[in-house]
């Protein structure tokens, strides 16, 4: 005990006594099995080309497989619709180029089942001996579980359901405004503080997903894609569609339809 408190006396001492400790673990990320016993928590890392170094089983049962072993060494394009995966790439490669942490990031896609599947991520970098980023390592939390401690003390919880109900057709922001009881600066703020994005983008966000599922998955021309996601014209939709996703509708089509 006197030997421990004497470790503990200085910063140096401090870092002198951590890094033992952790000199002596094997294998060094055995953290990580804590996520497995915590409910609603994936976690991941990843080195600096995306591929897969280390996840909770939770990711391992999602992908379908069995044993971490299975997934280590891929990405997401081999899990992903390419467009989604695209996404998750851009994230990765954002912070390992950045060093900045990405927190609470909303990610929204579209099941099979058609139903939104929505969850939160932190993704922060993963450094080297030498001080470089040498990759990433985050969590990823259900958007349910994020809605549950989150959104019940914002103010916001209606206007979220009423965006995921209804983003289909044309909503105001004056009009998530009125239902919130909020000014519209002031939904604003609740969004940022919840989500990290404005109401604006949130919506926007929603409906690109919106717009990447019927473009996938069925046969509707752009133009009424574009009228039934609440966009004034085609036009509008493809540049707003271009801005979000990085190229047009049509070439997005050709690029990933399922049939």
């Amino acid at each position: 005990m006197i030997q421990a408190e004497s470790e503990r006396g200085t910063n140096g001492s401090l870092n002198s006594f951590k890094s033992n400790f952790f000199s002596r673990m094997e294998p060094s990320h055995q953290i990580q099995s804590l996520f497995d016993y915590v409910p609603g928590i994936s976690f991941f890392v990843k080195d600096e080309q995306s591929r897969l170094v280390s996840v909770s089983q939770s990711i391992v049962d999602r992908f379908g497989f069995e044993h971490e072993d299975e997934v280590i060494g891929r990405d997401d394009y081999d899990f992903f619709p390419a467009h989604i995966a695209d996404s998750f790439v851009r994230d990765d490669q954002q912070v390992i180029r950045t060093g900045e942490p990405m927190i609470d990031r909303v990610e929204i896609w579209y099941t099979e089942q058609r139903l939104l599947d929505w969850f939160v991520t932190t993704k922060l970098p993963v450094y080297g001996k030498q001080g470089t980023v040498i990759g990433i390592m985050g969590v990823i939390r259900s958007y349910e579980g994020h809605r549950k401690t989150a959104l019940p003390y914002s103010q916001i919880s209606d206007v979220v359901e009423h965006i995921r109900d209804n983003h289909r057709g044309r909503i105001t922001v004056a009009e998530l405004a009125h239902r919130a009881n909020l000014s519209t600066r002031q939904l604003h703020r609740k969004f940022m503080d919840v989500f990290g994005m404005s109401v604006q983008d949130f919506l926007m966000k929603t409906r690109m997903q919106a717009a990447c599922d019927e473009l996938i998955h069925t046969h509707t021309s752009i133009v009424d894609i574009a009228n039934k996601l609440g966009f004034c014209d085609q036009s509008a939709f493809t540049q707003q569609f271009r801005k979000h996703i990085g190229v047009t509708p049509s070439r997005f089509r050709r690029q990933h339809r399922l049939s």
